[in-house]
C-alpha cells in the first residue's frame, strides 16, 4: 500500500520555504510522494469583449508558464535531488479552496502551507488564507510560521 502524498504550497516567499522544508522532511519519514502547489488568484471579470476575453486567457498562460519556470521547477528539482518522489499542480482560483480541490484530486493525506501576512484586523475581518484553509480542508493542515 502506498503512501498519500502530501500537498504543500508554495509561493517563492519564506514562509513557502519553510513549508516546504517541513514537508520534505514529513515525506522523508513517511516515504509520501510531495505535490507541490502553487496557485495564481485570478478574478473574473463578468463583463468583457471577445478581445479583452483572448487577452486575459493569453495572460494567463504566460503567468502560468512563469510560475512554472521561475517558482515550481526550482522547487520540484530541489526535492527530487533530495531523493523524493515531487509533483507539482500550478493552478488559477482562490488559495484556500483550490489547494483544497488539488487534495482531494490528489487524495492527499494533509497540506502545509506557510502563514503570510498579519494576524491584525485586516485579518480578523476578511480572513485570511491559512484560517479560511484550516476550516473548510477535507484532510489536516499543518500551518508553518
Amino acid at each position: 500500500m502506498t503512501t498519500p502524498p502530501i500537498v504543500v504550497a508554495y509561493d517563492g516567499s519564506g514562509a513557502g520555504e519553510r513549508a516546504v522544508t517541513l514537508a520534505q522532511s514529513f515525506a522523508q519519514s513517511s516515504g509520501a510522494a510531495l505535490v507541490v502547489a502553487h496557485v495564481l488568484e485570478w478574478s473574473p471579470y463578468s463583463f468583457l469583449t471577445k478581445e479583452e476575453i483572448e487577452e486575459r486567457h493569453k495572460r494567463r498562460k504566460e503567468e502560468m508558464t512563469r510560475a512554472e519556470d521561475v517558482l515550481v521547477s526550482p522547487v520540484v528539482a530541489k526535492l527530487q535531488a533530495a531523493g523524493l518522489t515531487v509533483s507539482s499542480d500550478i493552478r488559477f482560483g482562490h488559495v484556500a479552496e483550490t489547494l483544497v480541490d488539488i487534495a482531494k484530486a490528489r487524495n492527499a493525506s494533509q497540506i502545509v502551507i506557510g502563514r503570510i501576512g498579519s494576524s491584525g484586523l485586516g485579518a480578523r475581518l476578511f480572513g485570511s488564507v491559512t484560517g479560511t484553509l484550516a476550516q473548510i480542508a477535507t484532510v489536516p493542515v499543518t500551518i508553518v510560521p
